[in-house]
Parts: C-alpha cells; sequence; structure tokens
C-alpha cells in the first residue's frame, strides 16, 4: 500500500445526495479538477470509495 493517495475531483456535485457532497467537501476538494494529497488510511480509502464516480485516485 503507498504512503498517500492523489485524489483529483473530475465531476461536478451538482445535484448528488448531500451526503455525497458532504464525503467530496470532507476530502477537501471543492474545484472540478482540484488535487489533493492525503495520507493513505482505511477512513480515506472509504470516502474515496463512497465518490468513486466523482473521483480519481492515485497513489502516490
Amino acid at each position: 500500500m503507498a504512503k498517500k493517495l492523489e485524489i483529483t475531483l473530475t465531476r461536478s456535485v451538482i445535484g448528488r445526495p448531500q451526503d455525497q457532497r458532504s464525503t467530496v467537501k470532507a476530502l477537501g476538494l471543492n474545484k472540478i479538477r482540484q488535487t489533493v494529497v492525503l495520507e493513505d488510511n482505511p477512513a480515506i480509502r472509504g470516502m474515496a470509495d463512497k465518490v468513486s464516480h466523482l473521483v480519481s485516485v492515485k497513489e502516490v
């Protein structure tokens, strides 16, 4: 497992349920094509999996 994950918002949260919007915000993403680098742990992986249709995840 990598130590960090690079998560990029690839699709808009407009029209998505509130729980998905909150998850994207909790990941630190606000705008499309914005990228954040976060520690790789089960909590972050779970949040990324929940909104996997909106983000792209790459191991760094």
